[in-house]
């Protein structure tokens, strides 16, 4: 079971700020590609990789990282300074 977390307007666009869910997925990307298939509230908060970044327990990850042991997902757009 994994735990995933949608922040600022990825929760916006899937309407959800987090939920458990069951993936064979072995990539965060491949993750993303079975969100997507969901529906097209999952599609558009998808839709353009460059706008978001990925944490896996809580640890900036790239979208090619593996998932294998991973417990917390985190989807959010870029932090700006300030």
């Amino acid at each position: 079971m994994m735990d995933l977390l949608y922040f600022a307007w990825v929760r916006e666009r899937t309407g959800v700020p987090r939920e458990k869910i069951e993936t064979t997925a072995a990539t965060v990307m491949d993750l993303v590609e079975e969100l997507k298939a969901r529906d097209e509230n999952y599609a558009l908060a998808f839709a353009d990789l460059k706008s978001l970044r990925v944490s896996l327990d809580q640890e900036l990850a790239d979208f090619d990282a593996p998932l294998e042991g991973v417990r917390e997902v985190a989807f959010f757009p870029p932090m700006t300074g300030g």
